[in-house]
């Protein structure tokens, strides 16, 4: 398994004893009867520094370590999981799972992916980029957060207080095997920096803030930017007022339009899909999105944040296409839920590995300019999604849009429609892609959603 050079010492265990551990667990998960077994075995650590008015508020230290395991009897599955890395205590982990499964009823679909699935070969495979330490004191931190801080505050005096600027720093790395002759791991690294700014006094107030993470730290915005970006969000949403109940295009500003994404990620999943609770079942091969909606998987881009040479059941991941003008082309399964479906694993056991939603010719103000009038959404409140019905309602707030331009601040409003409805009419993608998490892409205008004021 090819891996970024790392430093050994500054975890607690070197990759060859987590490796080792690996193979004492399914060993002895062997020698007590287990028909197979699965393990992963992690270690990690990380620091995060919170200045708030200039001043230290808090600064914490992480040091994780972990051992998973699944053992199978048959079809009978048992689980268990430890901190200990002691021989006794591995032992007594692989008791405990096996003492469960004896007792768990059979589960015709349980067990191991198929050997052929496995990503044995996966050394062939160019690095990930995935790690990259961030050799930062706390002092060090302390510093980057106030001056990100500080540049908030610059912007202007209506900014009246501050809920803290943050840095964290996050390095980690893991084995993971299974009895079918599978082992494989690498290190990664997660780093951020973030702002949260208020700006206003008394009932005027108003807050918002901004974050940039990355394997990277490199790639991590400048403080000063970060701070300036979130000072001028809070001030933009100064004298924010209620908009009367009407039916109008919705912009989804890029950071929260992955959000929609992960709704539909939701629905095409095996674990929905297999128990009906999606609106999207039986829908593979049929269109879902707009025609303008073209998303692909790229699992190994280097230095993305949910790129991966397997997935949680050590199943080789590949690139595939998932929405084509619109029409579904396939499902995000694990082994256990591709069986219950009676399909093939998409080595999505743990979740997807960097959908790309690809971008449209327009920028943010060109989207802006398309919708007219409408409402620009920059924050979503509450959780009011309805997974069996695709029923969407949300709290929210924003922009009222005027020939293509920002009239004023929105808040105190509710957003309604329906998923099914809303993936379909979605008019445009932006060029304006944030990339935060497991999901890239730019803005998304919904062609008319209902919005409730007063």
């Amino acid at each position: 398994m090819p891996r970024s050079a790392v430093s050994e010492s500054r975890f607690s265990h070197r990759v060859d004893t987590l490796q080792q551990l690996a193979r004492d667990v399914l060993a002895h998960a062997e020698k007590n009867g287990a028909s197979a077994c699965e393990v992963d075995v992690s270690d990690g650590f990380g620091q995060s520094v919170t200045v708030r008015r200039g001043e230290i508020e808090t600064i914490e230290y992480n040091r994780d370590k972990a051992i998973a395991v699944a053992v199978y009897l048959g079809q009978r599955k048992g689980q268990a999981s430890t901190s200990d890395f002691s021989p006794t205590a591995l032992r007594e982990t692989v008791d405990a799972a096996l003492n469960i499964a004896r007792f768990t009823a059979a589960d015709p679909c349980a067990g191991l992916p198929a050997a052929e699935l496995l990503a044995i070969a996966s050394e062939r495979l160019p690095s990930l980029d995935l790690y990259h330490p961030w050799l930062l004191s706390v002092e060090g931190a302390v510093e980057l957060a106030q001056r990100c801080e500080q540049a908030a505050f610059a912007v202007g005096p209506q900014l009246s207080n501050s809920e803290g600027a943050s840095v964290s720093t996050q390095e980690g790395h893991f084995i993971s095997a299974n009895s079918l002759g599978f082992i494989g791991g690498y290190p990664t690294s997660r780093h951020y920096l973030s702002c949260s700014m208020i700006a206003g006094e008394n009932e005027r107030m108003q807050r918002d803030d901004w974050y940039s993470i990355a394997r990277d730290p490199q790639a991590i915005g400048s403080a000063e930017s970060i701070g300036e970006h979130a000072a001028r969000r809070a001030l933009s949403r100064l004298g924010a007022r209620k908009i009367k109940t009407c039916k109008v295009p919705v912009l989804f500003e890029a950071p929260l339009a992955s959000s929609l994404i992960g709704h539909f990620v939701h629905a095409v999943s095996g674990g929905s899909l297999y128990r009906k609770t999606s609106f999207l079942v039986d829908s593979l091969g049929k269109r879902v999105f707009s025609k303008k909606l073209q998303i692909s998987e790229r699992p190994h881009l280097a230095g993305a944040l949910a790129s991966s040479y397997f997935d949680s059941d050590g199943v080789a991941t590949h690139d595939r296409e998932l929405v084509v003008d619109g029409r579904l082309q396939g499902y995000f399964l694990s082994a256990y839920t591709a069986r219950k479906l009676g399909m093939v694993t998409t080595a999505n056991a743990g979740g997807c590995h960097n959908l790309i939603v690809r971008p449209g010719k327009r920028d943010f103000r060109g989207l802006l300019k398309k919708m007219g009038r409408g409402l620009l959404v920059t924050e979503l409140l509450g959780h009011g999604v309805n997974y069996v019905t695709g029923d969407y309602s949300r709290g929210a707030a924003g922009y009222w849009i005027e020939d293509g331009k920002i009239a004023y601040p929105v808040e105190g409003i509710t957003i309604a429609g329906n998923l099914r409805d809303m993936f379909r009419n979605i008019a445009a993608v932006g060029n304006d892609v944030l990339v935060r998490g497991s999901k890239q892409v730019g803005s998304l205008l919904v062609e008319q959603m209902k919005i409730a004021g007063r």
